[in-house]
Order: structure tokens, then sequence, then C-alpha cells
């Protein structure tokens, strides 16, 4: 039997629990407030409302609803094993609205003009996934303006 140690001293990747509750309770159609206040410590209702003010140009609305699925998401991968460095696998689903919230929390910094953030945001998802980085199109919104 051959085991297979990390050479690269890394941190495992971190994997959230299931969140199936909002992700069935949004795909039903309920209003995403309500998904996020009956579910207020899991990211996917955050990032959805995030991602629906930035739609409608609600930049300030979007970076509250995105800083705090960030918030919940950070609390929740700190709970699962996450020392604030290490993997955030995208094709992990529960991971995703935490790595949205995120993406939402890197774009609306990018619209209200906060570059700092915006900087360190972009890196923070690539550094969680580059994946995440790709599907969630973080080049459109991480270069300077």
């Amino acid at each position: 039997m051959t085991t297979h140690q990390n050479l690269l001293n890394s941190p495992p990747p971190t994997l959230l629990p299931d969140d199936s509750v909002s992700r069935d309770a949004i795909a039903a159609g309920a209003p995403l407030e309500n998904v996020a206040a009956a579910n207020p410590a899991q990211c996917l209702a955050w990032a959805a409302l995030a991602e629906r003010a930035l739609e409608a140009g609600n930049d300030i609305e979007a970076y509250a609803y995105a800083r705090t699925g960030y918030h919940r998401g950070l609390d929740a991968l700190r709970r699962n094993g996450w020392k604030g460095h290490g993997p955030v696998p995208w094709s992990h689903l529960p991971n995703q609205g935490f790595l949205r919230a995120l993406a939402a929390l890197g774009r609306s910094a990018a619209a209200i003009g906060e570059d700092e953030e915006r900087e360190r945001i972009a890196k923070f998802v690539a550094d969680c996934d580059p994946e995440a980085a790709s599907a969630l199109n973080v080049l459109s919104w991480a270069v300077q303006r």
C-alpha cells in the first residue's frame, strides 16, 4: 500500500458542510431575504443577495450583503479546520456560497473604489482555488480601473 505524503506541507482542502436547506429553498424560488433570515450562518443566500444587488447597481447594499456572507463563511471555514490559508475547492458545492460571497465582496469593493480590498479579495479567491477565480470571472474586476 502506497501512501502519499504532502511534500509541500500545505494544509488539506477545507470542505464546508452541506448547505442544501438554503440551496433547495433558493432553487424553489423562496425570497432570498427569507432564506438568509432563516439560515443566517449559511453563505449562499448572502452571496445571492450581493450578486442581485450588484446586478441592480446597488453597490453599497451589495458590499454589505457580501461582507456578511464573507464573515459567516470565515466562521464556517474555521469551524471546519481552516487555519487562515489553504485550499477551499470550488468543486465542493457547499464551498461555493463562501467563494461567491468572497467574489461579490471583491466586485462590490471595485464598484465603490476600494482598491486595496479589491486586490486583497482577488488574491484570496485565487489562493482558495484558481478554478473559483476562473468560474467567478475574477479578472473582470480584479484589474485596476
